[in-house]
């Protein structure tokens, strides 16, 4: 196993190039005006402009997002001093961190330099390149007096991650750890195995959020540290004690907490048998800590644990905070990460872990169940919310210690600005988010006992946007929020339609039967239905106005369900055939993809049905379409093959009952996002820029250009809507997750709410086209 990782890290970063960043202009540098604006002589102008004012620097430069991570390589963990070279690869991957957890772009700095002065002027030298300094793995005391001095003397936040990171991690799981055992932490008493760097910023932030210094008592690898012992630096006299203790093993008799920053089995099972009860003990030794849970556990049954290890419960990593602290920081300009910073961000992270888990972060870790307790008082590194929670609790805390130099005067726009770069669906949604919260929709859900649903409904309820009405058995959908740590309350939050148990079965069976009897059904097979096909259920809820609109499919096929929302519900009666649209987020822009799910080889008519329903839903969120009508075939190339000619007649019957709209075919998919490509191949197109509505000439390359673009282009989708529908109906697939089931549920009770309001944004006065 070690030779295979050994190997597999290697791969990783040799191929296909070599290291871990690369640069990316956010610019185009395509034609000469661009050069000129780029470079000389338009360059000139924001030179000019900053020389003036240096504050314009955040305005025309990537310096107010640009973090510098910069080492020695003394202190490289789990490696020691192995110099500012051999550390590359640790400051690459730290500044990968910056960029994906919290959109920060950041360059890795290796110094070759040991002497403390030579340090600071090189790293103060470069404060014009930067909004923020990261140091890292520089070893102890040393690095306690290069950040101090760098503060002084730096106009912009210096953190070194190694103190700080650590700290505030610990910080929220004492927080928490006392939450769950019912202590004061004024009372709490904390013994300590290492005192480096790391060891005592912990300290230092213990005693910030409220643990008493006098209870503390520090071991290093000479024993304790006392009033009066011979060679201690000044950083650890600090923590000196008047006490006659001298061994690690002393020092944990009564002890509510064990703080190990020191070395691998430091701690051994019979130390921790006198421990207060209920202790605390993290053991943050990397990679081996100073001993193992299973032997805590087994000597201390009672006993809360967290590691700096991955593979067990609580752990304590610096991805948790650093990316964040740094995103609030630079977002309001902050002149330094200060104490009133550190312990926002702690008290954000234990904040956080008391929150149930999303389905991102469950699926991350094997699906399991993240309750807050013993098992999971620390918040999982993937969790998506902290970019929100903790960007902004320091933002605020540097807002008000007087850190800020460009504070932020609109909140709420803050927040969607964090929300929409976890969320990337958040941006083109939030019309219909705030549509949908308007006036709160009773929305039905046919599967309501899977647990993507009810994480979803915790967050529908939470925010807002509807009344969930979930189809499912009470007994299982009790356990199950009970398993997933929801805060549902039947009757208030949600309503539930027992299947085994409600007094309109026997009168929805019986119109069931009506609906159906003369397509075969017997009335026999409509009880059982009504009993066991929740789809069936769910349909018949919604056509006797029990909800106003529907989401099902996160079970069983598509076309399953679809057919019987046909039957139940029924199709519009100016439709002749449903329809799924997609929407599908990539870097070059937001499309819709139709038909991705229902028809398999549509006619001519059909395809410009299907299109001008599409049509008319993007309109409903706002969007002008611009529809491209694809093929193999290039305006005529190849017009003898069936399904080009068929776009192409498609395109006719479109020109002919929708004028208004801007459509054009039959082209080529690069046609139809290249408007330089275009306009060689058919200059006289009536289509304008770049398309935004695909519509393709079956299913099989609607279904397969969706799932390619989603997962090559790194797309992320909103969808499927069905088009036609009579009522506010959406049909799911079983990848969906919790956000993607919120997503369209939104997208439901803003329909609805439109139509009782002809609200402009989704109005029933859009024109309306028969084929």
């Amino acid at each position: 196993m070690a030779d295979d990782l050994r190997q597999s890290a290697i791969d990783y970063h040799r191929f296909p190039i070599p290291g871990k960043l690369t640069i990316v202009p956010t610019k185009d540098m395509a034609t000469q005006r661009d050069l000129a604006l780029a470079y000389s002589p338009g360059v000139a102008i924001p030179c000019e402009e900053i020389a003036a004012d240096p504050s314009k620097a955040w305005d025309y430069t990537a310096r107010g997002n640009l973090v510098a991570v910069i080492s020695n390589g003394t202190a490289v963990l789990g490696l020691g001093n192995i110099g500012a070279l051999a550390s590359k690869p640790v400051m690459e991957g730290k500044a990968v961190l910056f960029k994906k957890f919290a959109g920060i772009d950041s360059i890795d700095i290796e110094i070759d330099e040991t002497d403390i002065d030579k340090i600071v002027d090189i790293v103060a030298s470069l404060e014009p390149s930067f909004g923020g300094i990261n140091l890292e793995d520089i070893k102890a005391p040393e690095c306690f007096e290069i950040e101090r001095r760098l503060k002084e003397r730096m106009g912009i936040p210096v953190f070194h991650d190694d103190q700080h990171g650590t700290a505030i991690i610990v910080a929220a799981a004492v927080i928490n750890w006392a939450l769950i055992t019912e202590r004061d932490l004024a009372n709490v008493k904390v013994a300590t195995s290492g005192a480096g760097a790391s060891a005592l910023s912990c300290l230092d932030m213990l005693v910030s959020v409220g643990v008493k210094k006098e209870n503390i008592i520090v071991n290093d690898r000479d024993g304790v540290i006392y009033t009066g012992r011979d060679n201690m630096d000044p950083y650890k006299a600090r923590y000196a004690q008047d006490t006659k203790k001298r061994e690690l093993k002393e020092c944990l008799d009564g002890a509510d907490v064990f703080l190990g920053l020191s070395a691998a089995g430091a701690l051994k099972p019979d130390m921790i048998k006198d421990m207060a009860a209920r202790p605390l003990i993290l053991a943050l030794a990397n990679p081996t800590p100073e001993i193992m849970p299973d032997l805590a556990q087994e000597a201390r049954p009672d006993a809360m644990i967290a590691t700096g290890r991955s593979d067990y419960p609580n752990q304590v990593n610096n991805v948790l905070c650093f990316p964040f602290i740094f995103r609030g920081a630079l977002d309001v300009g902050a002149k330094q990460i200060n104490e009133e910073m550190k312990r926002a961000a702690s008290r954000a992270i234990a904040e956080l872990a008391r929150q149930e888990a999303n389905d991102l972060v469950s699926e991350a870790y094997g699906n399991s169940s993240l309750i807050f307790g013993p098992d999971y008082f620390i918040p999982k590194p993937f969790d998506p919310r902290l970019m929100v929670l903790v960007s902004m609790s320091v933002a605020k805390a540097a807002m008000e210690s007087g850190m800020a130099t460009r504070p932020i005067t609109d909140w709420a726009a803050y927040e969607q600005q964090l929300t929409s770069f976890v969320n990337r669906t958040h941006l083109i949604m939030r019309p219909v988010y705030e549509m949908a919260k308007q006036d709160k929709k009773k929305v039905i859900y046919a599967e309501g006992e899977e647990q993507q649903v009810l994480r979803a409904v915790q967050v529908l309820v939470d925010e807002r946007i509807a009344h969930p009405v979930l189809v499912g058995r009470r007994s299982v959908v009790s356990q199950r929020m009970e398993r997933l740590g929801l805060r549902l309350t039947e009757g208030t939050d949600y309503t539930l339609v027992d299947p085994e148990n409600d007094p309109r079965y026997h009168d929805y069976s019986e119109a069931y039967y009506k609906l159906m009897q003369r397509q075969g059904l017997t009335m026999m097979e409509a009880r059982t239905l009504m009993r066991t096909n929740t789809t069936i259920i769910a349909s018949m809820l919604l056509e006797k106005g029990e909800g106003d609109a529907m989401v099902c499919g996160v079970v069983g096929k598509y076309h399953s369900h679809l057919e019987h929302i046909v039957d139940i519900v029924g199709l519009r009666e100016d439709v002749s055939v449903p329809a799924a649209l997609v929407l599908l987020m990539l870097p070059k822009g937001n499309f819709f993809i139709c038909d991705t799910h229902v028809n398999a080889d549509p006619t001519a008519e059909e395809i410009a049905e299907m299109t001008l329903l599409a049509a008319e839903q993007i309109r409903r969120l706002g969007i002008e379409p611009k529809v491209a009508l694809l093929s193999h075939s290039n305006f005529g190339s190849h017009a003898y093959h069936e399904s080009a000619a068929k776009m192409q007649l498609a395109l006719e019957i479109l020109h002919r009952v929708a004028p208004d709209l801007e459509a054009e075919g039959e082209m080529q998919g690069d046609a139809a996002i290249n408007p330089d490509i275009r306009d060689i191949i058919f200059p006289n197109s009536t289509l304008q820029g770049q398309a935004n509505l695909l519509v393709m000439p079956n299913l099989d390359s609607a279904n397969i250009s969706f799932n390619l673009l989603k997962i090559i282009g790194g797309g992320v989708s909103v969808g499927p809507m069905l088009l036609g529908v009579k009522k506010p109906v959406h049909i799911v697939t079983p990848a969906v997750r919790s956000r993607g089931i919120v997503d369209i549920t939104a997208h439901a009770a803003a329909t609805v709410e439109a139509q009782r309001t002809g609200d402009t944004l989704y109005s029933d006065d859009l024109p309306q086209y028969g084929v």
